[in-house]
């Protein structure tokens, strides 16, 4: 039986309730918030292991609410949502989620989940440290060493660099970075800029780039090097 408390998130009585049901019987404990505002309100007031997030809410969309929550917490966190589509689902996993919920999932499923990302964030300290030649970067703790150094990233910077870490040598368009990153609206050239902020904090010679590279008339590739 678990003593965690997981903190909820959705706007859909019948399914608060029913989760809530099902997670108690589990053992956990449920701080329940039902829109943008009260999550993050909730997560100030109350201690817990584990946020499950609706992704369509009142008040704001539950990406904007894990980017919040990002920037200040690395607490696991699943997204629950009623869209299923592969764009959602990458940019919810690129924003920091640990997981990502279609609704269509029993809420037995949900618990075992949940449970999962709890048992992976137990041991994941040492696995979220990855090497790549002269660099080292952590994805739970936010650092990252260049030939032992600490690297200084703005928050952006680093979802930007958890994007291309975890899709290694997988080409990305500049408007599916754009995307996932910083979402529907703004200017597109944000991305090419940070690519290059990026590149000159982490690249041994931002001008012929080893780790960041141009995929010409596509977008970015992350290559890192063999081990």
């Amino acid at each position: 039986m678990s003593t965690a408390t997981v903190l909820l998130v959705e706007d859909e009585p019948d399914i608060v309730g029913l989760l809530t049901d099902f997670l108690a019987v589990e053992g956990f404990g449920v701080v329940a918030a039902d829109d943008a505002r009260g999550a993050i309100a909730a997560l100030g007031r109350h201690d817990v292991d584990c946020v499950l997030l609706d992704v369509m809410l009142p008040g704001g969309s539950g990406f904007d609410v894990c980017r919040r929550i990002r920037e200040r917490s690395d607490v696991p966190l699943l997204f629950l949502s009623a869209r299923g589509e592969d764009d959602d689902k990458l940019r919810g996993l690129a924003l920091g989620a640990d997981d990502y919920i279609v609704k269509s999932a029993t809420p037995a499923e949900v618990v075992a989940r949940v449970k999962a990302v709890l048992r992976r964030s137990a041991n994941g300290r040492s696995t979220s440290r990855r090497r790549y030649g002269r660099l080292e970067i952590d994805l739970a703790a936010h650092e990252i060493l260049a030939d032992g150094r600490p690297v200084a990233l703005t928050a952006r910077e680093f979802e930007l660099l958890t994007l291309f870490v975890t899709h290694p040598r997988q080409v990305l368009s500049r408007e599916q970075i754009f995307e996932r990153v910083w979402g529907s609206w703004g200017d597109r050239s944000a991305v090419s800029v940070y690519v290059r902020k990026l590149r000159d904090k982490l690249e041994a010679d931002p001008r012929q780039p080893q780790l960041l590279v141009t995929v010409w008339g596509v977008g970015y590739r992350f290559d890192p090097p063999a081990a």
